[in-house]
């Protein structure tokens, strides 16, 4: 099984086991006298086993993330930490732009109230976002292509 089939079955794992929690609570308390929708044991049993199964999964993935290397250099934890960080960055530098050009707060009313001055050069900052934003996307190429070339391991 490739990397990215064990990422896919991972997801559907945690989806299923948010729709199970939600069906749990649906069926934890009835009224007297009336049955409840499900069998609530039985949803948090079956809740039991999906997590197991997720818990094996996810192990087999970061082992994988980990021993596989990248082309490029360093392995795919690491650049999942560098994407993650680089999206971090990317939040900051693209806040700061906001902020600065006046996106935030309110414009003046009148003539006679102050200026608002920008502390920060916002096209800089925008040109910087943008350059972040263009290695976010090549690290996630080079993340994607790993996901599909490298196989999980056991």
């Amino acid at each position: 099984m490739k990397l990215a089939e064990a990422l896919a079955l991972r997801a559907d794992a945690v989806r299923r086991v948010e729709q199970l929690r939600t069906r749990i609570a649906a069926s934890a308390r009835y009224q007297e006298g009336e049955e409840p929708a499900e069998d609530a044991g039985q949803l948090l049993a079956e809740s039991a086993a999906v997590l197991d199964d997720l818990e094996s999964l996810v192990r087999r993935i970061n082992r994988t993330n980990a021993a596989a290397a990248l082309d490029g250099g360093g392995t795919l934890t690491d650049a999942l930490a560098r994407r993650d960080v680089l999206r971090l960055r990317h939040s900051v530098v693209t806040a700061a732009a906001d902020a600065a050009a006046g996106q935030y707060g309110a414009a003046r009313q009148l003539r006679s109230e102050l200026r608002m001055l920008s502390a920060l050069p916002v096209a800089e900052l925008r040109s910087r976002a943008d350059a972040l934003a263009r290695e976010i996307r090549e690290v996630d190429v080079r993340i994607q292509r790993a996901n599909w070339e490298v196989d999980l391991l056991d």
